[in-house]
């Protein structure tokens, strides 16, 4: 297979890609939903890591 060869197929499976993301339906308000569980988990880590800290010192 040649160089030339191997373009032309990652250029296929390029708009290929883009044709399926396209596609999808669009979800702009996942990534809101996303930024809130994400921020629940960390301040969820934190005090967890807090009161592990305060039991240790006890």
């Amino acid at each position: 297979m040649t160089i030339a060869d191997m373009n032309r197929l990652e250029q296929a499976a390029r708009i290929s890609m883009g044709e399926f993301l396209e596609s999808e339906p669009s979800m702009e308000a996942l990534p809101e939903a996303g930024r809130g569980l994400m921020k629940g988990i960390v301040l969820a880590a934190a005090a967890i890591m807090v009161l592990a800290i305060f039991w240790q010192l006890t």
